[in-house]
């Protein structure tokens, strides 16, 4: 299954089963596509899905999510190896995002400013995405 938009049925669910009040960590899986491939509509310059994913959205989802503060990476890095995979599973990049709570996170993703400016470069960048949000585990 390949897929990088985030449906309203899979927020409803994440919202339902993500506590409210609850920091988490939302951790992303990439694959980018050789070129971005923006609408006829869109204006910019040539580039690989990976400059487009980290020199267009990142800054216009960083600017989206500056009033909300608690918003940090976490943890950044290059796959190397894949140990146990499906078939269709060759990720770029893994990022751990912290979040202060669900609603932070849906806030942006749903706003009218994130679809104008930040979305059109996610979905022009990435030929695949994986999104988990994952909270402590409580181990007794």
């Amino acid at each position: 299954m390949n897929g990088i938009e985030i449906t309203h049925e899979n927020m409803d669910a994440a919202e339902a089963s993500i506590p409210k009040n609850t920091p988490f960590l939302m951790l992303n899986l990439l694959r980018f596509k050789d070129q971005a491939s923006y609408g006829p509509d869109e204006d910019f310059e040539p580039s690989s899905g990976r400059e487009a994913y980290f020199k267009r959205y990142i800054p216009a989802f960083m600017e989206l999510s500056a009033s909300k503060l608690e918003i940090q990476p976490f943890f950044l890095g290059k796959v190397l190896a894949g140990l146990v995979l499906g078939e269709d599973e060759d990720w770029e990049i893994c990022a751990l995002i912290s979040y202060p709570d669900f609603q932070s996170f849906k806030a942006i993703v749903g706003s009218e400013a994130y679809k104008l400016k930040a979305l059109p470069h996610r979905l022009a960048a990435l030929a695949d995405l994986r999104l988990m949000a994952a909270v402590e585990a409580d181990l007794e």
